[in-house]
């Protein structure tokens, strides 16, 4: 099969190549997304591979059926940015990873926590300068402080499990409660009481309707003054406008987010060279209580080694006709 992947960097080239060995696939690396401007490079193959920030609208869907793709293997989790009506017209297959390495996310979200609490990036920098004062680097003991967890999926129950060593209280909400977790001592609560009790709040949710910019003026309207707000998920979880102006006001106390909703523009590139044209991401980048990381709390070697051979699997049961276990349409 001839494979064309999408916004490729080094480290996919290196691991897709790697074990690519034992599957002989043909694989071209493109490094730009794709998107209804970029779909015509899809001519000629059989499949393509894309990630987070491809753009699968419609419009892209039509062009991909033209140029005769029969699948979509998605190389992440998530799939909010694929038209699955589009797909489904055209009678073109996706497949996904459904989980890779739930502990690298959720130990990420740790890092962000410990970080915004303990200032070691700042203590860090000091330090470097020759700078040793401890003067605006105080944190709080997390032992005893209320950790509300929004999504006890996979990522959501390996965060939980993290925290569980620090003695804090945890509260959690989803739709379907967990019975292992609670039996581990997490209290579920309606998504309310978790916003109105919780110090610090990690979104581990997927991106839907019901969730959309779940974290709100009216939402943060329910958190107590300083709350920490954490988010590994989706970007548009969190309406920004909102949550700049609840920084601006001293609502939100810290706020630590490793993917963010106009992410596509931004990340996965070098614009250090670059005039920024966000004024949102340059908003937030100006606030001292804010730590932003560019959606690498997957980036591990145990999770890409599960993300590179999940897909070639999926590739592969595709090419053989056997059940698509990881099918989304």
């Amino acid at each position: 099969m001839k494979i064309a992947l999408f916004s490729s960097k080094p480290y996919d080239q290196e691991y897709f190549e790697k074990y690519n060995t034992d599957y002989q696939f043909e694989f071209t690396f493109f490094e730009t997304p794709l998107n209804s401007h970029t779909a015509n490079l899809t001519k000629g193959y059989d499949a393509i591979c894309t990630f987070v920030n491809d753009k699968l609208d419609a419009k892209t869907i039509k062009i991909l059926a033209e140029n005769d793709i029969k699948l979509i293997a998605v190389r992440c989790a998530g799939f909010n940015n694929v038209d699955l009506d589009a797909v489904k017209s055209h009678g073109i297959k996706v497949v996904r990873v459904p989980a890779y390495s739930p502990e690298a996310i959720a130990e990420h979200a740790l890092a962000l926590i410990l970080t915004l609490n303990r200032k070691t990036h700042k203590a860090y920098n000091r330090v470097r300068e020759g700078n040793f004062s401890l003067n605006k680097l105080i944190g709080f003991n997390l032992s005893n402080k209320t950790i509300g967890v929004v999504g006890t999926g996979k990522i959501g129950a390996a965060f939980c499990k993290v925290l569980s060593g620090f003695g804090c209280e945890i509260l959690a909400y989803d739709v379907y409660p967990s019975e292992a977790l609670i039996e581990q001592g997490v209290k579920y609560v309606s998504l309310d009481d978790l916003f109105k009790q919780s110090d610090i709040i990690s979104l581990h949710c997927p991106l839907l309707e019901s969730t959309k910019h779940i974290i709100n003026k009216n939402s943060l309207a329910l958190m107590k003054k300083g709350v920490m707000i954490i988010n590994t998920s989706r970007g548009a979880l969190i309406d920004t406008a909102d949550v700049i102006e609840g920084l601006s006001h001293n609502r939100i106390g810290y706020l630590g987010i490793d993917v963010y909703e106009q992410e596509e523009n931004l990340f996965y590139q070098d614009l250090s060279e670059s005039i920024i044209h966000d004024d949102f991401i340059l908003r937030l980048n100006s606030f001292p209580n804010v730590l932003i990381t560019s959606h690498q709390a997957f980036f591990t070697r145990e999770a890409m080694f599960e993300i590179t051979t999940t897909t070639l699997e999926n590739i592969k049961a595709f090419k053989n006709g056997e059940e698509l276990v990881n099918e989304v349409v």
